[in-house]
């Protein structure tokens, strides 16, 4: 990461004006913690062109918080320049874990608002990988879904029909921690446009998504896979109602 450099060097991009300071904390911390042992099945495991340091989940979040505690930042824009500033400039794929986690940072909970979606956006469409998404969609994406639900319905329905798999698959799993909140007709929408889809992880999206509502509405999700039994792969049937055959309800999967 050249913290020192933090602009965009991609022509059109505005100039980012970040925290150097949390930036060139945050690429020590993280290479202090480095285990080249473990770098190398973590990439492979990923499937990852970008390296990673071998940095574990327990020592990133220690990391996080250690540097987030000691460089605050006091405006929207200083936040946002900082996340972006960290994922474009990553060496490592811990380097872009943690500008997810500054995104989701509790101490900036008000500035999660919807100047934040184009960073998220971003994100989103550069990374291209399931580690990735699956952190931003729900944890992000959802946050603001819940707080301007008018607005982020309205682009997730957008999103479900996008050529960007990675933008179908947020909008499909963006209400995985919804529970009894869930917007069903939302969720089915979304779905909808993608569930004839051969696309691995748009069928492991819907399979997840359905999974995860089951927790709290199964006959919701027994009617919507026996409705939609013969367009649904088998892969999203199976992931649908893996918890609903567990618990003895039904015994097949339609």
């Amino acid at each position: 990461m050249n913290s020192e450099n933090p602009e965009s060097t991609r022509k059109g991009r505005p100039r980012l004006h970040p925290s150097t300071e949390l930036c060139r904390a945050l690429r020590e911390a993280l290479r202090e913690n480095a285990n080249p042992e473990k770098a190398p099945g973590m990439q492979a495991y990923m499937k990852s062109e970008m390296p990673y340091l071998g940095v574990q989940t327990p020592a990133l979040k220690a990391v996080c918080r250690k540097v987030f505690a000691a460089h605050s930042l006091k405006a929207q824009k200083r936040w946002l320049d900082t996340i972006l500033a960290i994922w474009r400039n990553a060496d490592y794929r811990e380097e872009r874990y943690a500008a997810i986690r500054l995104g989701e940072h509790s101490a900036y909970d008000d500035f999660r608002t919807l100047e934040a979606l184009p960073c998220y956006e971003e994100m989103i469409v550069d990374g291209a990988w399931w580690d990735y998404v699956d952190a931003i969609a729900p944890r992000l994406v959802g946050g603001l879904l819940t707080r301007y639900p008018g607005e982020t319905k309205e682009l997730m329905l957008e999103w479900a029909h996008s050529s960007d798999i990675w933008k179908r698959r947020t909008s499909i799993i963006c209400q995985l921690k919804f529970k009894d909140a869930t917007d069903v007709d939302l969720l089915r929408a979304c779905i909808e446009p993608s569930i004839d889809h051969s696309e691995f992880f748009l069928r492991k999206a819907i399979g997840w998504a359905l999974r995860e509502y089951a927790k709290t509405d199964p006959d919701e999700v027994i009617a919507y896979v026996t409705e939609n039994a013969h367009r649904l792969s088998a892969l999203s049937k199976r992931e649908a109602l893996r918890i609903i055959i567990r618990s003895g309800r039904i015994d097949v999967v339609p």
